[in-house]
């Protein structure tokens, strides 16, 4: 059985994107990039929504401008090794990237326990507005923030607003360019 986290990076005032959807504001540097990289080891299934799927696509193959380091290779080959859910109602089989993602056109809370109950290790659910009635319900185990040292002013909440939780903090650590690694777990 596995366990439920969302991640997010988001800005100093809660945002995952401002106002105008941009989030190349809030991108990693190096050494917060490696984080992630790290972090995917312990991924075996990623839940996401139709935009965030899309987004992620980019880590299907490798440029051929050959502008991908060490790094991106790996978070790519660990991105490709791992179960991709798709939530969404307008996307079809043929726009999936592999035969390895899987596309749930209703993702409700009981379809969203039954892949966590199944998975392997952790399952981890992208993107504040796939996230958020697992949020609500109380179902996320693990929150991990990349909190970066920008105020965006508004956007894309990364924490639904209605939502109320008593977190507890289990790891921090603050990066060279400032960004702040908060990783909370559910009471």
């Amino acid at each position: 059985m596995g366990a439920l986290s969302y991640t997010a990076t988001m800005s100093l005032d809660g945002y995952v994107a401002d106002a105008n959807g941009d989030f190349d504001r809030l991108g990693p540097s190096a050494e917060v990039f490696q984080s992630h990289v790290d972090r995917m080891g312990m991924v075996s299934t990623e839940v996401l929504g139709r935009n965030t799927y899309l987004l992620m696509r980019y880590w299907e193959s490798a440029p051929a401008d050959g502008s991908w380091g060490a790094a991106e290779h790996e978070f790519a080959r660990r991105w490709r090794g791992i179960e991709h859910i798709v939530a969404s109602s307008t996307l079809t089989r043929d726009d999936l990237a592999s035969e390895r993602d899987r596309l749930v056109p209703d993702l409700d809370l009981g379809e969203l326990e039954r892949i966590v109950a199944q998975a392997a290790g952790e399952v981890e659910i992208f993107g504040p507005t796939t996230a958020s009635a697992a949020i609500r319900a109380g179902l996320v185990q693990n929150f991990r923030f990349f909190v970066v040292p920008k105020v965006v002013g508004g956007g894309l909440r990364a924490v639904p607003e209605d939502t109320q939780l008593d977190l507890r903090l289990a790891e921090h650590r603050i990066f060279d360019n400032g960004t702040a690694y908060l990783h909370y777990t559910q009471h």
